[in-house]
């Protein structure tokens, strides 16, 4: 079963735990990332960017709309994920816990499905 493990934050987040931290924080993350790609488990880890590179697609009356955002009204954006492929939930929060970002921020843990085995 594969799982994304959401991290959210925010600049202030990220920055109130000053540059030492963040950067042993994201030596830990390389390393577990590293021993879960050899183990199998790790499908991927993404850095997402800011919302100034961000843009929205709608179809409206058959056309697309691009424009900038969303800006949601929101104090925390998504900054990065990974997909796990685990035997169980139980093995995805537990490698959800290990993730070094689980001591400041927290690690959201979502089951995926794959858009073929969902019936019509």
């Amino acid at each position: 079963m594969k799982y994304m493990l959401l991290i959210y934050g925010n600049e202030e987040a990220f920055t109130s735990i000053g540059a030492e931290n963040l950067a042993e924080l994201i030596r830990e993350t390389d390393a577990l990332n590293q021993e879960l790609h050899e183990s199998g488990e790790l499908i991927g880890a993404y850095g997402v960017a800011d919302e100034v590179n961000t843009k929205m697609v709608r179809v409206t009356g058959g056309t697309p709309v691009i424009t900038d955002g969303p800006y949601a009204e929101a104090k925390e954006f998504l900054g990065s994920f990974s997909i796990v492929d685990c035997d169980s939930l139980e093995r995805a929060l537990e490698i959800a816990a290990r993730a070094p970002s689980a001591r400041y921020w927290g690690v959201e843990v979502r089951p995926l499905m794959d858009e073929a085995d969902v019936a019509p």
